[in-house]
């Protein structure tokens, strides 16, 4: 499994961002696996995020693209969100989002070991018994 975070599925919408290529290359060639999941709380974070930068239709479309099941959507439990409080509160010397925690959280209960990202956060974080494991990031 690939987690996709926010930053991964935004630079696939943007053609003007500068990951766009990359991005938009590695989703295809992974999507064609049946690799892709993400979180309810990256689904609503990705919309928001499209919606206020590109525009409404931007936003739908990405909606049109996730309903077609391409990307597995995981939904974050409350268990996940205390687990998430925990990562965030255990790392204060980074500014984790609560989305990020809950991708965390989520990430390390599913045993993810595979993030698409290009949110610095998911290079920097390591989770498990004594943060001993960190995520492989691609691309």
């Amino acid at each position: 499994m690939l987690f996709v975070d926010t930053s991964a599925f935004y630079a696939v919408a943007d053609e003007s961002d500068v990951h766009h290529p990359a991005a938009r290359e590695l989703f295809e060639e992974r999507a064609q696996a049946g690799e892709l999941v993400t979180t309810d709380y990256v689904f609503v974070e990705t919309w928001c995020l499209i919606r206020a930068r590109l525009g409404r239709k931007a936003a739908m479309d990405y909606w049109d693209a996730m309903a077609t099941g391409v990307v597995r959507v995981l939904g974050v439990s409350s268990a996940d969100l205390s687990r998430a409080r925990a990562i965030v509160r255990g790392w204060p010397d980074q500014d984790f989002s609560l989305v990020d925690g809950t991708s965390f959280a989520v990430i390390e209960r599913v045993g993810i070991r595979d993030s698409f990202a290009f949110d610095v956060h998911f290079r920097v974080v390591r989770l498990g018994p004594a943060r001993r494991a960190a995520l492989r990031v691609v691309p």
